[in-house]
């Protein structure tokens, strides 16, 4: 394995990370911009959500035995691009179209980098560098979509989006540099989806991913207006997504040392339950300030680590097709983003603003009895 590979694509998943989460930081400057409401600009996570979703799995059948070294670097290039052409949109349906355009394609970079990952290291190793990959998504989190709500309130989302493309490639030159060239996985035929459709612990650990992240993208889509309506202050937002994101990587980090030794199972029980807590201050506490914020440090601490553990719990259940394993929990995080910001955004229009909590804390508990039916 080459020096500073799993690096690349843990900066990968950043930015997609940030490139699918950047709207959720910047709702209330592009409501103002285009003159949609709230819910309108939340739409481009919902509409989003359903193109990666779709992409994912589909993109992994079509790309299975392509140079992922190529491949990883192509989607890089393709998201900078986007990034550059999102910052000139001259209005909401332009901005919304090459969005759409970007992650039909991003779809791709998450589960082949798992994929990647797991094929450059070990079976023992597996875990615990397949964590450090998606670390990317918690400095997402934790880095990028705080600075984006900041820039974007204080500067203009137009510098926020040409921030997200530069960093894109600087990435890219990194990947091309750093990931080995040839490694192609095993090819995914249409009878692989019918196998792993058979299998149980597959089917369980999907839903598992739908319904956790459909109750944490209820509230977590329209963090900065809530922290409006409810604490008076949308740039209590910016605090939020700052708490949330390094309460994140802290999560992640522990995972990764813990996974090895704990087993996936345990840690995944741990980390969905932590989501249950976080989710249920945000409910009990909506209205209270400084209980909105302290519900971010378990859920954001549990957030990366729950999902990380659903990867390598996926891997461990089918080890040979990791990249297609992993494209159905992408696209099961995909789901879940679809279903939570369109509950919250129907909510948030008829102003049921305390209601989100709790619809949330109800998709958790769902969640956390599916991992204990997984447990076999």
């Amino acid at each position: 394995m080459k020096r500073f590979a799993p690096t690349a694509l843990m900066l990968g998943n950043f930015i997609t990370g940030v490139s699918i989460l950047a709207p959720a930081g910047m709702l209330p400057e592009l409501s103002h911009e285009f003159g949609v409401s709230i819910h309108e600009a939340g739409l481009l996570i919902t509409f989003g959500a359903i193109v990666l979703c779709i992409c994912s799995p589909v993109s992994a059948w079509l790309t299975s035995r392509f140079d992922r070294r190529v491949l990883l670097s192509v989607t890089v290039a393709i998201m900078a691009a986007a990034q550059f052409a999102s910052m000139i949109a001259p209005n909401y349906a332009t901005l919304m179209a090459i969005r759409l355009v970007m992650l039909a394609v991003a779809a791709l970079f998450t589960p082949q980098a798992a994929g990647v990952a797991a094929m450059m290291v070990p079976p023992e190793r597996r875990g615990s560098t397949m964590s450090y990959v998606f670390l990317g998504w918690s400095l997402a989190l934790a880095v990028g979509l705080p600075l984006v709500a900041y820039v974007a309130s204080h500067i203009g989302w137009r510098v926020a989006y040409s921030g997200i493309g530069v960093i894109a490639l600087l990435n890219l030159a990194l990947l091309i540099w750093r990931i080995p060239g040839g490694l192609v996985g095993t090819p995914v035929n249409l009878s692989t989806w019918g196998d792993l459709a058979r299998n149980p612990l597959i089917v369980l650990l999907l839903v598992i991913t739908v319904l956790q992240t459909s109750g944490q993208f209820v509230v977590f889509t329209y963090l900065g207006p809530l922290f409006e309506k409810l604490g008076g202050n949308s740039q209590l937002a910016i605090i939020a997504f700052g708490i949330y994101g390094v309460m994140g990587f802290i999560g992640n980090v522990i995972a990764s040392r813990v996974v090895d030794t704990w087993g996936a199972y345990r840690t995944s029980l741990t980390a969905i339950a932590m989501l249950l807590v976080g989710i249920a201050m945000w409910a009990l506490g909506a209205g209270l300030v400084p209980v909105m914020l302290a519900s971010m440090v378990p859920w954001g601490m549990a957030f990366s680590s729950a999902n990380s553990m659903q990867q390598v719990r996926l891997a461990g259940a089918a080890p040979l097709f990791a990249s297609a394993t992993v494209s159905l929990n992408t696209s099961g995080l995909y789901v879940g983003q679809a279903i939570g910001s369109g509950i919250g955004g129907f909510l948030f229009s008829h102003e049921m603003y305390y209601a989100v909590g709790y619809v949330g804390v109800g998709f958790l508990v769902l969640a956390l009895i599916t991992v204990f039916l997984s447990r076999r």
